[in-house]
């Protein structure tokens, strides 16, 4: 069966699914995908060097913010 986010095992009732991949070098950018829905991709076009980070509503699921931090440059 296909679990959410491409996961190996569902989460638990009341559970949201999350994966988070670093991604490697300039080759593969990484991306963040949360209950299922990609919120940052390169595809998305929304992701940096760097940190980058999704803020979710721990409750709803909602997507509140995303933005990228260039750790490299200051």
């Amino acid at each position: 069966p296909r679990h959410k986010c491409g996961n190996q095992k569902s989460c638990p009732h009341n559970h949201f699914a999350f994966k988070i991949i670093s991604g490697a070098a300039n080759v593969v950018g990484p991306s963040i995908c949360f209950d299922d829905t990609i919120l940052m991709s390169s595809v998305k076009n929304n992701i940096g060097r760097g940190l980058n980070i999704a803020v979710v509503n721990g409750t709803s699921g909602q997507l509140l913010k995303t933005d990228t931090f260039d750790m490299y440059s200051g």
